[in-house]
């Protein structure tokens, strides 16, 4: 059940509630800012590559807009996701005040009780929980349609009265305004949330964007958790005013149950999911056409009224998550405890016609299969207990047979019973016993290792009754399927009589004789299982396109690789195509704008006419000599111009040969003696 709640230390509600608002406003800032540096970035790019003095295109700057391109469309779509009402929900179903007129007068009576309108719309789920939600635009500023969620299994597995204390405390969320904060709450709170799943993807699709998303991944979980810490006090007070709306309307005891019921109940659903409809579909490709009906048969079970009642003893024990925006079941129990029991109206039994079961069965994506009457699932899911041990016996037979080959294939009856007057009984249970998983050994299995033998040998006889057509198997959902024999015969009759064959050998005879006056070949071979029954297939909702159906008598394919789910697989490409449309289209333009850049421009000195000197009267005489400029703390070795029409006779002084200094080695050299 949803809502807020708050600690009664520190900051007030309403200081909270305008503090996460102002912080929301914060992130919108945050997020055009981000998005204002990234378009920048892309400018300066293109505008740095048009430069004179660019050797090359900024490839850094690219490969930095490439890679935040996906981190700036996730923080869009997170501000998108905050800003506007939530979808509605594709897993759940309508129910119209037509098709159940009961259900919807319960609700109107209790929104009159704690004093709102009823909701606009009624919706089903297949969740073992319920919520409301205030569908407001513009951050829940604006009024806008509500619509309460029930889940199906609390229809199926909630008594009436405390079917109504979960309306009612739904209903007090509406009658004290917890909608407006709740939206802003619930809406800003699953923005940031997508926003870091959207970015940790495309880090995970594409390497380019791993190498940046470092930063804004740590600046949004720190975003988050200051949010959180914000909005879930006053979230967890909202949930604590909702149960005393409850309370007023339905009764404390009522209200307390139902939070004690509503986490059994969640338990046993995921135990029937996993334990029950999925084995189902992997051993015989079928599913119920109404799991909720399946569901509610086995709450009502007697044999489950003891585990049930010991999940709602130990629910106080359930902690709440750090994250939860509900308080401890225990807080709430001990506020409701102190509250004064009033007198409740009496509760009837509400339901639902079958047709919104079967059609949330197929919206809420169950196991793929074919779809079966639900009671006919369940004869099917009782066979299916019961004979699990035939498959492990049958090959404990042939292991003991070895080199004794038997008249026939099949496992037959008559197999087990010539091995057991063979004196081989112990050897068959130690074969059966290491054949069988781990899970359907019991732990008397090392005490009586005969156990399982006789246990296994009762299911054979019980399947060949049932392939007769004279028995069948009644569903039991702590153990195997019990069989319910013919007419004459006791329910441990069978049980007994096998279990005297398996510890006595001679006892095998007088099985033969009751399983003939039951009218039971047992040289007969056990037939395979059931065939497929040949209804509709249920469409595909949640498997991955392209994976086979399972039918009977086909391994289920195993890996050990994660499947990914069309959505995240369309995600993938979604960043690849963005990031690489960025990387390649700024990459042309800044080349393009690169390769047409003005080259730079460098000084030049005008040229002067050059005329040779072996014309007469056109240059015979060069022009005349210019000496530069010097500086008049050095001698002027110019100071004499040469006369006009004459060329010097003698090199400049500055070219004139250096005098070297002369070396005479005469006085150095030996005298010749005379």
């Amino acid at each position: 059940m949803t809502g807020a709640g708050m600690t009664g230390a520190g900051m007030t509600a309403a200081a909270r509630a305008v503090l996460a608002l102002t912080l929301l406003a914060g992130f919108y800032a945050l997020v055009a800012v981000v998005v204002l540096l990234w378009v920048a970035a892309l400018v300066a790019a293109v505008w740095s590559a048009g430069e004179p003095t660019a050797t090359t295109p900024p490839t850094n700057v690219i490969m930095l807009c490439a890679a935040l391109a996906p981190v700036v469309v996730a923080l869009l779509w997170a501000v998108v996701r905050t800003a506007r009402p939530a979808a509605p929900r594709t897993d759940a179903v309508t129910v119209s005040r037509r098709g159940a007129p009961a259900l919807w007068a319960v609700v109107e009576e209790l929104a009159s009780a704690v004093g709102t309108r009823p909701p606009d719309r009624v919706r089903l789920t297949a969740d073992v929980n319920a919520s409301v939600t205030d569908d407001a635009p513009f951050l829940g500023l604006a009024p806008g349609g509500r619509t309460l969620y029930l889940g199906l299994p609390l229809l199926m597995g909630l008594t009436p009265a405390e079917l109504r204390a979960v309306l009612a405390h739904e209903l007090g969320h509406f009658s004290r305004r917890h909608g407006r904060f709740g939206v802003l709450a619930h809406r800003g709170t699953a923005g940031l949330l997508a926003a870091r799943q959207a970015i940790v993807e495309a880090a995970t699709a594409n390497n380019l964007v791993r190498m940046y998303a470092g930063g804004p991944l740590l600046l949004l979980r720190l975003y988050t958790r200051v949010f959180a810490g914000l909005t879930r006090p006053v979230r967890r007070r909202q949930e604590l005013e909702a149960d005393r709306e409850a309370a007023r309307a339905a009764g404390p005891r009522a209200v307390a149950d139902a939070l004690r019921a509503a986490l059994a109940l969640e338990a046993a659903w995921r135990e029937f999911t996993t334990t029950h409809l999925t084995p189902m579909r992997r051993a015989y490709g079928c599913v119920p056409d109404d799991p909720f009906r399946a569901f509610g048969h086995m709450v009502d079970a007697p044999e489950l009224r003891e585990p049930l009642a010991a999940l709602r003893a130990r629910a106080t024990e359930h902690r709440a998550d750090p994250d939860d925006p509900h308080p401890d079941l225990a807080t709430r129990l001990a506020r409701l405890a102190r509250l004064p029991e009033g007198s409740p109206p009496p509760a009837e039994p509400l339901s639902v016609p079958s047709r919104y079961a079967v059609r949330l069965a197929r919206a809420a994506g169950t196991p793929d299969g074919t779809m079966v009457p639900w009671r006919e699932w369940l004869g099917l899911l009782a066979e299916h207990r019961a004979t699990r041990a035939l498959a492990p016996l049958a090959k404990a037979v042939r292991t003991v047979e070895r080199g004794a080959p038997p008249p026939t294939a099949e496992l037959t009856i008559h197999r087990v019973l010539r091995l057991l007057d063979s004196g081989r009984s112990m050897p068959l249970a130690r074969a059966l016993n290491g054949a069988l998983p781990p899970s359907e050994v019991s732990q008397d299995a090392e005490r009586d290792p005969l156990g399982p033998l006789s246990t296994a040998l009762a299911a054979l006889i019980g399947a060949q009754l049932v392939a007769n057509g004279t028995a069948y198997w009644a569903m039991h959902w702590t153990g195997p399927g019990i069989l319910v024999p013919p007419e004459g015969t006791a329910p441990d009759d069978i049980r007994d009589w096998a279990d005297a064959a398996v510890r006595q050998p001679g006892q095998t005879r007088r099985l033969g004789l009751h399983l003939a006056a039951l009218g039971v070949d047992e040289h007969a071979p056990l037939l395979p299982g059931p065939p497929a029954p040949t209804r509709t297939p249920a469409p595909r909702t949640s498997s991955a396109p392209g994976t086979p159906e399972l039918g009977p008598g086909t391994p289920p394919e195993i890996s050990i690789a994660p499947a990914v789910s069309e959505p995240a697989r369309r995600r993938i490409t979604s960043v690849r195509a963005l990031a690489l449309t960025v990387l390649l289209g700024l990459t042309a333009v800044s080349y393009g704008v690169w390769a047409n850049r003005d080259e730079p421009g460098y000084p030049r000195v005008p040229a002067t006419a050059v005329t040779p000197w072996n014309q007469p009267g056109d240059g015979l005489t060069p022009p005349p000599y210019s000496p530069p400029p010097y500086s008049p703390l050095l001698p002027n070795p110019y100071a004499t111009p040469y006369p006009t029409g004459a060329l010097p006779t003698a090199p400049p002084p500055w070219r004139t040969a250096i005098p070297r200094p002369s070396l005479d080695i005469a006085p150095l050299l030996p005298r010749a003696t005379p």
